[in-house]
């Protein structure tokens, strides 16, 4: 098993909790994992992106070479958009619908969805509008973690342990939460 991920998204999005829940899940299978710096965290709205490296063989690099991505998980269309030279032909786009427009010259939102479209595999989810019917709007980043959850090879059970350990000591109600926007996120996923 071999899974090369760029998680990328804006600051203040959630990124470090994404990549996280998902290496934490990678490690209960007893699968190594390698995560790359994380760039762009000290400006909030800024740019983010982390190379996640999960395998069941050791692995030695973090960084992912272009074109040898598995997946591209992403909280902001526009930084999917950032990332597909990274992508391989047969990887996936999982990526939030719904900007965040930070800059005057964000470019045109269905142009932007239209380019991720127009690669064989990819899941559009409205993440925001997930995490805002459920009152959670920063658990958009997990609805995320969920749409990809069938594409990620890892169990399902061994995302919800991740986020059962990572949001542990915030106690039941945000735990239940965060498992109510990966199963909310999964189920978008299933029906896209």
């Amino acid at each position: 098993m071999k899974k090369d991920i760029i998680l990328s998204g804006v600051g203040g999005q959630g990124i470090l909790s994404v990549a996280a829940v998902i290496g934490l899940a990678a490690m209960e299978e007893g699968l190594f994992i390698k995560q790359s710096e994380v760039h762009g965290m000290s400006q909030r709205g800024g740019a983010v992106v982390s190379h996640l490296r999960i395998s069941d063989k050791e692995i030695f690099s973090d960084l992912i070479p272009y074109g040898a991505a598995d997946m591209l998980l992403s909280i902001e269309p526009m930084e999917a958009l950032r990332y597909l030279p990274y992508l391989s032909e047969e990887g996936w786009i999982i990526t939030n619908s719904k900007p965040f427009v930070n800059i005057s010259n964000y470019p045109d939102l269905e142009k932007v969805l239209s380019e991720i479209k127009s690669k064989p595999h990819n899941v559009i989810v409205d993440a925001d509008e997930i995490a805002r019917k459920m009152h959670a709007p920063k658990a958009a980043n997990i609805v995320i973690v969920g749409a990809a959850s069938p594409y990620l090879g890892i169990a399902y059970e061994s995302l919800e342990a991740g986020i059962k350990k990572i949001f542990g000591s915030k106690g039941d109600e945000i735990i239940n939460l965060n498992l109510e926007a990966l199963r909310a996120g999964k189920e978008a996923a299933e029906k896209y």
